[in-house]
């Protein structure tokens, strides 16, 4: 069979169009060793030559390149973060003077109703705080050091 590189080149290509729906590298590294499979082949190496090749470039590229590209493109750059743990620590804005007994201040665009987290505290309006807790749908919040 003068043309098995051909089959190897098609293979290599469906592989690849597979690991596109798949996500998980492993029909990219087998795609790798049927196209140098195929280079085989065009070298005039035999079909078992092409087979042998096939079966160890694939187990290398599956054993050694696998890992650290799915790191490399999976890894997590940042934390989203969202609910309680968004807020607290986030910086907040008074809007209404906070004390023991009423207060409001704006988290990211939204308005909290406050009281401050050390008892005695009074946070004016316009001053910048920070979120310490949250407890129900009240924000504790004491003055931002920053």
């Amino acid at each position: 069979m003068e043309y098995t590189w051909v089959w190897w080149l098609v293979a290599a290509a469906a592989l690849v169009v597979g690991e596109l729906f798949t996500g998980t590298f492993v029909l990219l590294m087998l795609a790798a060793g049927a196209f140098v499979a195929a280079i085989v082949g065009v070298a005039g190496g035999g079909i078992i030559a092409e087979l042998i090749t096939f079966g160890v470039v694939s187990t290398l590229a599956l054993g050694l390149a696998r890992k650290p590209m799915k790191d490399f493109f999976f890894r997590k750059s940042h934390k989203v973060e969202f609910g309680l743990e968004a807020i607290v620590g986030a910086s907040a804005i008074v809007v209404d003077r906070v004390d023991t007994e009423s207060g409001q201040v704006r988290i990211g665009g939204e308005l909290w109703r406050a009281r401050p987290a050390t008892a005695g505290d009074v946070l004016e309006p316009g001053e910048r705080v920070r979120v310490i807790e949250v407890r129900g749908a009240t924000a504790l919040v004491g003055k931002d050091q920053e």
